[in-house]
């Protein structure tokens, strides 16, 4: 019964910010572009380095040589988190609201400069491997990150109402609860993107780096 009320909460909630949340994704897929074009930007030589070093890391791969999986879920998920509670600070911050479109175009960047530069060096290799390397956790992280993104402009916007706009004034405390409660669910999926980043990812990419190299 309570899973029918939560559903019609998250499909108004999504409706009501429908024109923000469009906002966000094209903000980051032109992070993503943005990325994939500064691949493009950098010369032979710092290409060369990177791809030295990405080779490294994949013989690792391939050999096993790579941290536990313990210590790569603890990396993936502090780092995820402190990313999202980075944002949803700055969502209470009024001042804040600028810097958190900076940060998901900034995640955008990352992810299309990842994938771009394995394409543009191994070609349908890179993208086999991007696909394996980045696309698994980045299904549950991506959303995430969109997502307190959107609530965070929200909540900026509500708090800069509030302070500005007299009429439109609504108790502080339950905005915040509600603010927290968003926080809290979003560092819940990251567990599972952590999850699968260490403990999946690596046997999938060994596989694919073991079939490429064949």
């Amino acid at each position: 019964m309570r899973k029918q009320p939560l559903k019609s909460a998250v499909l108004m909630h999504v409706r009501e910010h429908a024109s923000m949340y469009l906002f966000t994704i094209v903000l980051f897929l032109m992070g993503v572009i943005f990325g994939a074009i500064v691949v493009n930007s950098l010369n032979l030589s710092q290409k060369q380095d990177l791809y030295y070093y990405l080779t490294q890391f994949f013989g690792q791969v391939a050999k096993g040589q790579f941290a536990s999986e313990y210590d790569m879920f603890q990396q993936s998920y502090f780092h995820n988190l402190q990313y999202i509670g980075f944002m949803w600070v700055l969502g209470i911050s009024i001042i804040g609201l600028p810097l958190i479109l900076v940060l998901l175009f900034l995640k955008g960047v990352v992810v299309g400069f990842t994938v771009g530069f394995l394409v543009n060096q191994m070609g349908w290799q890179g993208f086999l491997l991007s696909f394996v390397s980045v696309m698994p956790q980045n299904v549950i992280v991506i959303p995430a990150f969109i997502m307190m993104g959107t609530i965070a402009l929200s909540f900026s916007l509500k708090m800069v109402r509030n302070q500005f706009m007299k009429r439109m004034h609504e108790p502080i405390f339950p905005m915040i609860m509600r603010y927290a409660f968003v926080m809290v669910a979003i560092s819940a999926a990251l567990l599972l993107s952590a999850a699968i980043e260490a403990y999946v990812s690596p046997i999938v990419m060994k596989q694919v780096i073991e079939l490429i190299n064949k």
